[in-house]
């Protein structure tokens, strides 16, 4: 690549190349137009912001520039998700520190935070929260972030995976009503708590070789089991005993798997109202339990 490389001249060039448009593929989401792509990589390169870019089209690369730049579209080529190449993804109005330590947060994750959201506002009183197998901590960050109150307990059993999430909550001013701790599912010991929210691993085993991203997103975080609900219902079976009332628990679930959470949640919340919710897509995606 030549030393000085105009950066406008580089989007261009790559948004018309088809080799980009290979590049691209199916993984990312919601940037999923060539030239957003190509923006959103050479404002990574410079450390700035995709506007001053687009106001500054005379703005060069220097050599260093131009061969980050490179090495950034081989690993796009390769198939790595465009969040782990920019170091972040947006979720729920704010931006999070991803890594292959943590599971890429999903736009249709956004439906348990705003579902969380409604019934806290419902129930002033309840301001205990367990966020279960928490990732990135995208849902306790983003739920604590608009419920000043609340406070939150957040578990994962990936260490890795706990620094990145304690780095958001900091990045975000929430790490004072966050507790992050090491955990497979559940504490020990744990005080009740009037919410509990848990994307957990739902994909089933034999899936797996279909998800896209599985090559770079911890397999840890996608693994439900033979099932897809192994996770789950090890949740289930302690939850009754920390759950106050009234107590809500968030389920998300594969889309397939719906009406199976759905039994789960019965056989250990009889006595529970019971919601299958669908998302923007109209796929099953979440379960609500609720205690009165």
């Amino acid at each position: 690549m030549p030393k000085k490389l105009i950066a406008w001249q580089t989007l261009r060039a790559m948004e018309n190349d088809q080799l980009f448009e290979r590049r691209i593929g199916d993984q990312l989401r919601e940037i999923s137009q060539p030239h957003q792509i190509a923006l959103a990589l050479v404002a990574h390169v410079l450390q700035k912001p995709k506007t001053w870019l687009l106001a500054h089209p005379e703005t060069h690369l220097c050599e260093n520039q131009a061969r980050q730049l490179d090495s950034l579209l081989n690993r796009l080529e390769k198939g790595e998700p465009l969040p782990y190449l920019l170091g972040k993804q947006a979720f729920f109005g704010l931006e999070f520190e991803v890594s292959p330590a943590v599971l890429i947060p999903r736009p249709e994750t956004e439906l348990l935070v705003e579902v969380a959201l409604e019934w806290l506002k419902a129930n002033p009183t309840a301001r205990k929260g367990i966020d279960v197998g928490t990732g990135s901590g995208c849902i306790a960050v983003s739920l604590v972030s608009n419920c000043p109150d609340l406070t939150i307990v957040a578990t994962d059993i990936s260490p890795d995976a706990l620094d990145v999430a304690a780095r958001n909550a900091l990045n975000h001013n929430t790490a004072d009503r966050i507790s992050f701790v090491a955990a497979d599912i559940l504490p020990a010991t744990i005080e009740k708590v009037d919410l509990i929210c848990a994307n957990l691993p739902y994909i089933p085993s034999a899936k797996l070789p279909g998800v896209n991203s599985l090559p770079w997103e911890p397999s840890l975080a996608l693994d439900g089991g033979k099932q897809g609900l192994d996770l789950i219902e090890k949740l289930l079976v302690r939850s009754p005993v920390i759950l106050n009332s009234p107590g809500l628990i968030l389920l998300e679930t594969e889309e397939t798997l719906g009406n199976q959470t759905v039994e789960l949640a019965h056989r250990y919340f009889p006595a529970a109202e019971i919601t299958l919710c669908q998302d923007l897509s109209k796929r099953d995606r979440l379960v609500t339990i609720e205690l009165r």
